[in-house]
């Protein structure tokens, strides 16, 4: 049995759509079928247009899906990513995560490997804490973390997050080498989804 993947996102200026890309290539070079859904920006225009690359952002994002529920309930693994806002995940990304108390109390999310990503402004700006907090959440659904951890050589060349691919905003766009990072979670993610799978229609 092949995995699901829900590639699911917020990003502002692009920096967490591009890993949130990347994540779901490496997904789907593992086999596994994939949604890459962005979360609706809930920012008011005065404060998008303050950036321009935010507002650049938003309107080439537009093409891609908006989760929904439906979209964890398919999947039977999870990658979700966000920028750092004070060592925490985006509004934007909490608002979608805190709509899915009824999935929660059904049990729809529990046993489901996952996984997550971030993006903050500096190298020390909060991606290691964004990540936990994220995962957080990942424990109350009963989610099985599959972090990257230090598994292989592209952790180490993405700067060697362990709890997650992560990319310094300051540092331009991101790399060809954190993009890789990106990739193999999404396919370590995705590998782990298909043997649990397998494993769990045995049973």
């Amino acid at each position: 049995m092949s995995a699901k993947v829900a590639v699911i996102y917020y990003s502002s200026t692009g920096n967490v759509h591009a890993l949130a890309s990347a994540v779901a290539e490496g997904a789907e070079k593992a086999g596994a079928e994939v949604r890459l859904r962005r979360v609706p920006e809930l920012a008011p225009d005065a404060a998008i247009d303050s950036n321009p690359a935010w507002r650049e952002h938003v309107e080439a994002a537009k093409e891609i899906e908006v989760a929904t529920l439906d979209d964890l309930s398919w999947a039977n693994a999870y990658a979700i990513g966000s920028p750092t806002r004070y060592g925490n995940i985006a509004g934007q990304l909490k608002q979608f995560l805190d709509t899915t108390g009824g999935l929660w109390q059904q049990g729809a999310l529990a046993d489901k490997p996952a996984t997550g990503f971030t993006s903050a402004h500096n190298a020390h700006g909060g991606n290691e804490s964004t990540l936990l907090a994220l995962y957080n959440t990942f424990h109350h659904w009963g989610s099985v973390i599959v972090a990257p951890g230090f598994t292989n050589p592209a952790v180490f060349s993405a700067g060697g997050n362990p709890y997650g691919t992560s990319h310094p905003g300051s540092s331009g766009k991101v790399t060809e080498e954190t993009l890789a990072a990106a990739r193999y979670q999404g396919e370590r993610l995705a590998t782990f989804a298909a043997r649990l799978a397998a494993t769990t229609d045995l049973v």
